[in-house]
Order: C-alpha cells, then structure tokens, then sequence
C-alpha cells in the first residue's frame, strides 16, 4: 500500500466506502459516482498500478474474487459489464488497478463499447507489430 493512494486509504479504513465485499485479495465498494445502480469497484488489496504490474499468482487470487463478485453483480441486473483501464490515455483516473462492475438493466441509458470502425487499417502490419512485441 501507498500512503497518496486513494484506494489504499479506502482499504486501510481512513476514507470511507460502501463496502460490499472483501477477502484476503480484494476490497469491492460502491463506486461514488455510478453509472448505474450498484456499479462497483475491485480492487486488489496489494497495491498495483496497473494489469502488468501485478503477479500472476495475485492475479489469479484476485481474479476468483472477481469472479465472486461479477455473480452476485449479475444477479443484480440483467446484464454486466466489467471494465479496466490502464493508463490516463486509457481514462485511469486512480493508478491502483481497478476493475468497474457495472450492473446493466433494459434501456439503463448507458452506452459502453460503441465506437467507430477503423476500416483502413492494415491488419497483417498490425498483427506482426503486436506479436513482435510479446516476444519482447
């Protein structure tokens, strides 16, 4: 933890949260300004900037309380989106790798994942670049 961490001031109890689940890897709360009913936030108790920063043994910890987490979300509402940013460019706002739960409901007036298509791209080019890159 960090003592300017925003996040780890909420696990270690000195800001307060709506806290709707915790374990021995994962602090889940009610995000402050929701996008709807019940959108949470998880986030790992270790502190971690972002998704490459974070072990992959933590990871898989963390990931089952996710998972717990994303099952009681989904029964909330009929759908649920789960989001993670990394990076400002990214909109992370707070740099402790979070994930957003949000809860979807029928006509919620939330649009996630719309965007417009790139058609011009060369995707062989493209392809080649990204894989160079996990050989790194």
């Amino acid at each position: 933890m960090t003592n300017d961490c925003l996040f780890c001031k909420i696990i270690k109890g000195e800001i307060p949260s709506n806290k709707i689940y915790e374990d021995d890897y994962a602090y889940a709360f009610l995000d402050i300004n929701p996008s709807t009913e019940g959108h949470t936030l998880i986030i790992p108790k270790k502190h971690y900037k972002n998704i490459t920063d974070i072990p992959a043994e933590d990871l898989s910890n963390f990931m089952q309380s996710l998972q717990k987490v994303a099952k009681g979300l989904l029964q909330f509402g009929n759908g649920l989106n789960i989001i993670q940013n990394n990076g400002e460019t990214a909109g992370q706002l707070v740099f402790h790798l979070h994930f957003h739960l949000i809860p979807r409901r029928e006509a919620d007036g939330v649009s996630i994942g719309h965007w417009e298509s790139k058609k011009n791209l060369d995707m062989n080019k493209i392809q080649e670049n990204i894989k160079s890159l996990l050989n790194q």
